[in-house]
């Protein structure tokens, strides 16, 4: 039987589990879950975190434009970024890749057709590619969305089974819920104008994205009748606790 794909969308605010540098732990937390189920499952991942692996390392002087500190410091930090996912998912039998990919990649028909290709031959070999927006030409996750829109398009061009984006919350809320201060999780959406109505504007802290971005990126998938999970990445195991359904996520079906 052929194998379902998951493009798993990591956030800064997960990989650093909501600290100010990359956990190491929380990375072979996620490897250790692709291994459990390379049987019946291949991965390939929207990664963020370039910005935060850098500052682990480097205080760059702050004169310039903040945006430019920032390509810089994405410049700086991917190579990190990629040296702990190779380092921990090699570990555990898992070979890595690297794709940089832009938002005017897709707009460009033989470029799509490019990426397809390339990452169609990595993941038949057996390489998880990790794709991040390259952000030392490009402004759009720094400005924008923290990689969500990118996940949904990514998740588009592939083909992909089930799109699975991690988070520090269970799922979106019911708005009510929030207001009593005891939340809710929303388990399953048809209708997204039913979603946009209880879900506020709220930004990650360590991310560029919230809950806003969640919905239009929801919304790209949902459009190519691609199914969407919101998972709370800084829990252990929560991608196999997702598939087995043993914790509250948002399903967008």
């Amino acid at each position: 039987m052929a194998k379902k794909r998951i493009l798993l969308k990591l956030g800064s605010n997960t990989l650093t589990k909501e600290t100010n540098h990359i956990s190491r732990g929380k990375i072979e937390d996620i490897g250790m879950q692709i291994a459990a189920l390379n049987n019946d499952y291949e991965f390939i991942i929207v990664s963020s975190g370039a910005i935060a692996a850098a500052k682990q390392f480097v205080q760059l002087e702050k004169q310039d434009k903040e945006l430019f500190v920032k390509q810089a410091l994405a410049s700086i930090g991917q190579p990190h970024l990629m040296r702990i996912y190779h380092e921990n998912f090699k570990d555990l039998g898992l070979h890595t890749s690297q794709c940089l990919l832009s938002y005017s990649d897709f707009e460009k028909e033989q470029t799509k057709v490019n990426i397809v290709n390339t990452i169609n031959v990595l993941v038949k070999n057996n390489y998880i590619p990790i794709i991040n927006e390259n952000d030392t030409v490009a402004t759009d996750e720094i400005k924008f969305g923290d990689n969500d829109k990118l996940a949904a398009l990514t998740a588009v061009l592939l083909n992909v089974d089930i799109l699975i984006i991690a988070t520090n919350t269970d799922g979106f809320y019911t708005k009510e819920s929030m207001q009593k201060g005891n939340p809710e999780t929303i388990s399953a959406v048809a209708d997204l104008k039913d979603l946009e109505k209880e879900i506020g504007d709220s930004k990650s802290s360590h991310g560029t994205g919230g809950m806003q971005s969640k919905i239009e990126a929801v919304a790209i998938a949902k459009e190519a009748n691609i199914e969407t999970w919101i998972v709370n990445g800084l829990n252990d195991n929560f991608i196999l606790n997702a598939i087995n359904n043993k914790i509250p996520f948002t399903k967008i079906v």
